[in-house]
């Protein structure tokens, strides 16, 4: 059994990233536009998610050794070159486990990082890492192949999961819509973070939604894939939503 630390947050900037509010992440309404996205929401969808209040972690009565951290197991998903690596490797307290493998010139016209990108390298198995949030738990941080040939391992990785985080770039939205349409056929609760290339949005919030066509109970948050804060705040947004359904589930 490895060690438990807790680590020392540091206090966000107002007004930066990370500092957004649980209203302004996603509590909007949907948008519209002329943005051509998936034919709709599915055709069910739970009541609007509300995050609930934390409570914080309580410390073990004196004298009692601390229980080991309960491990939760967290998808990072998205398509191609949408900065789930990066995701991963900003937020892990280890060295993250990656399978970078240098693109070819066999990827010409297959695997496409979008003009803005400056990627030479994919990941053709999974990225690894984790992070502990607190005494009570520990996050572990499965990061998905992006491209459609490797989608075989989705069903695998997926095994144990109890929520995801889907990146996506506001660039090329069209690249997520594979990742949301498996887990919402899953049934595995999700989030979309949307990464801020260059720290700005092609689309606002709103309209990505609506592009997305995704419902109000679905967190759609924006974020940046380089800053540590601004992961952690994604991932927590993210063990919301699983204890959201879990607590549905245990009521039903």
């Amino acid at each position: 059994m490895d060690s438990v630390r807790s680590p020392e947050w540091p206090v966000a900037p107002l007004g930066g990233v990370a500092a957004n509010s649980a209203a302004a992440r996603y509590g909007m309404s949907p948008g519209t536009g002329p943005i051509v996205g998936r034919a709709g929401p599915p055709p069910t969808a739970p009541p609007p998610y509300r995050p609930p209040s934390g409570t914080g972690s309580v410390p073990p009565p004196a004298g009692k050794p601390a229980a080991p951290p309960i491990p939760v197991k967290i998808l990072v998903a998205g398509g191609f070159g949408v900065g789930k690596t990066t995701t991963v490797g900003a937020i892990s307290e280890i060295a993250p486990l990656t399978t970078e493998a240098e693109m070819t010139t066999a990827g010409i016209g297959v695997d496409d990082p979008g003009a803005r990108s400056t990627k030479t390298t994919t990941t053709v198995a999974m990225d690894f890492g984790c992070v502990t949030i607190d005494r009570s738990l520990k996050l572990y941080l499965f990061g998905t192949p992006g491209q459609t040939r490797f989608g075989f391992m989705w069903d695998d990785l997926a095994r144990g999961a109890l929520g995801a985080l889907v990146v996506a770039d506001s660039a090329r939205l069209d690249d997520c819509f594979p990742a949301i349409d498996f887990f919402e056929r899953a049934g595995l609760p999700f989030v979309v973070g949307v990464n801020a290339f260059d720290g700005r949005l092609a689309l606002e919030l709103s309209e990505i939604r609506w592009a997305l066509a995704i419902g109000d109970h679905v967190p759609l948050v924006q974020f940046d894939a380089r800053d540590r804060l601004s992961v952690r705040d994604a991932l927590l947004v993210v063990l919301d939503r699983a204890l959201d359904r879990a607590t549905r589930d245990r009521r039903a």
